[in-house]
């Protein structure tokens, strides 16, 4: 997104607020399957930016959906039933219920045996048969089952009638630098599913991977050629014996560079040596990946608006600036001694590759301040509001049930 963009977002819908620049994303589907080829699907995990819901039904091969909540709005935004991967580590059995009462899911994904009972329970009580399950394999955390409990399924696989057992999940992370740990990972599935395939006689005709391709965040990391790591990507994928349909769950690497939070100057002020800019928004907005910020300097961008006070440069070369957010802690420091000749309340600051996690992870009713706007960009349409700004104070004294009663009894 150009300055431009970004002034007319502050110019219209005030700050703070996130712009999602919609042709980013779909560019970004696109090009993975592009370089992939059609033996892979790409699906968006929807946690990593809710708002991209809609954009990510129309471009991707499907959505990862990990809640009631998750499902909720994939059905508002009207997401093809078939397109939804029902995932979660918490599958809650009347959720489960309504969904397959409504044929509204196309496949799910079993984190356990008692998850797989579950599914097979709610396919026969709603008399559906060859329901499509994903058995998800553990990387060594509380996701997943072991090897040995996906083998002892598979081998009494007759007991779930209902269910069709049709591929692997796995995911094991996010952020990982190059291509060594992915490649060990793919040899390993590989590997497995060859022996399921020669001592059980069963074949796994899908396989849904996570390889978590790294987004850097910070100046000073190394950013990978994208093109060349899916290039590389695609040679591991085409060394495998499986030779199957191949569902690659992306998130981060999707959303991220799609996104820009814009926040203004609101104060300035020096004290014991050290300049201090308050900005309108805070670490309740802004959480990049391992929340070290105030540590590191982000991907930003620095935009003067038009005072006619402000000193000439050759007053304000080389002055630092330490960037706090509007909440009464002393933890809310967004970027220490950042660069910002001659700043002046008013003026605008952008933190871009925020596309993912940021909008629903920050501490958003630490002090009852307000929800920031959320806006969308195309260049066909240019800004779009999608959430104005939201009172978070009602939440945080029980208002925000009687108004709900209020208006569900009128």
């Amino acid at each position: 997104m150009d300055n431009h963009i970004l002034q007319e977002a502050a110019r219209t819908y005030n700050t703070p607020c996130y712009i999602f620049d919609l042709d980013v994303f779909i560019s970004r589907i696109r090009r993975m399957e592009q370089i992939l080829g059609k033996q892979v699907n790409i699906y968006y995990a929807m946690k990593a930016n809710p708002f991209l819901t809609a954009a990510a039904a129309q471009a991707a091969g499907g959505l990862e959906v990990c809640s009631p909540g998750e499902y909720a709005i994939c059905r508002r935004a009207r997401v093809p039933a078939q397109k939804i991967v029902l995932s979660g580590v918490n599958k809650e059995e009347s959720h489960i219920r309504s969904v397959m009462a409504e044929q509204g899911a196309g496949t799910y994904t079993a984190e356990s045996l008692n998850q797989l009972r579950l599914l097979e329970a709610c396919a026969g009580a709603a008399g559906l048969t060859g329901v499509r399950v994903l058995l998800r394999l553990t990387s060594g955390n509380q996701f997943g089952m072991d090897e040995e409990d996906i083998l002892a399924l598979i081998r009494n696989r007759d007991t779930y009638p209902h269910l069709d057992l049709a591929g692997l999940q796995y995911y094991s992370g996010t952020q990982k630098k190059g291509m060594e740990k992915i490649e060990k990972e793919l040899v390993k599935l590989d590997s497995f599913m060859d022996f399921v395939r020669e001592h059980l006689d069963f074949e796994f005709r899908e396989l849904e991977y996570g390889p978590g391709f790294q987004i850097p965040y910070f100046e000073g990391q190394e950013q990978a050629d994208e093109e060349i790591l899916l290039q590389e990507f695609k040679k591991a994928l085409d060394s495998l014996n499986f030779k199957g349909i191949i569902f690659l769950e992306a998130g981060r690497f999707l959303a991220a560079p799609c996104g820009s939070y814009l926040t203004s100057v609101a104060d300035v002020k020096r004290s014991q040596g050290q300049n201090y800019c308050i900005v309108d928004g805070g670490i309740n907005h802004v959480n990049y990946y391992g929340q070290t910020m105030a540590m590191k300097v982000p991907a930003y961008r620095y935009i003067p608006q038009d005072n006619p006070a402000r000193p000439p440069a050759s007053q304000t070369s080389g002055d630092r600036w330490t960037v706090c957010g509007s909440l009464c802690t002393s933890g809310d420091i967004l970027v220490k001694n950042l660069p910002l000749d001659g700043l002046m309340t008013g003026d605008l600051l952008v933190f871009d590759r925020i596309g993912a996690y940021s909008v629903t992870e920050g501490i958003y009713l630490f002090l009852s301040r307000k929800l920031p706007v959320v806006l969308t960009c195309t260049q066909e349409h240019g800004l779009s509001l999608v959430r104005d700004a939201l009172p978070t104070d009602i939440l945080n004294d029980g208002s925000a049930m009687e108004i709900y009663q209020s208006q569900s009894n009128s």
